[in-house]
């Protein structure tokens, strides 16, 4: 289940929440297994996204950062261009969803690399003399 907040879904964690037991090696033997589990997940992204991607630089990050901030600025300049129509075209309408979808699939983009990073699943590669 995702939530939608502003540009970035949020997936609702569904678990498996066991009953509480008052025996406390069966809580721990719980938790080393649910780490088990966390780390198996780390380390199948960090493998398949490190393998995908390579690695992220300031210049990816630029690349991205611009994509998306063109795309926004075509779907605003395109919403303003209809702003001087009394009812916009179905066809109009449909070329402005498009350009908002595609603006906000590039920002969703851009935080989903930046998040790869920060979970240590894409490394990333500081510019020389930093």
């Amino acid at each position: 289940m995702a939530t939608r907040t502003s540009s970035y879904h949020r997936h609702a964690v569904d678990h498996f929440e066991p009953q509480e037991t008052d025996d406390p090696q069966a809580q721990r033997r719980m938790r080393g297994q649910l780490e088990q589990i966390d780390y198996t997940a780390f380390a199948s992204n960090k493998e398949v996204i490190g393998a995908v991607l390579g690695y992220a630089d300031s210049g990816k990050f630029q690349r991205m950062a611009v994509a998306a901030a063109m795309a926004r600025a075509q779907w605003v300049k395109e919403a303003l261009a209809l702003s001087e129509t009394v009812n916009p075209r179905p066809d109009q309408m449909a070329r402005l969803s498009a350009l908002r979808g595609a603006y906000e699939e590039l920002a969703e983009a851009y935080e989903a690399m930046r998040r790869m990073v920060e979970r240590g699943y894409l490394p990333y590669r500081a510019p020389p003399g930093s």
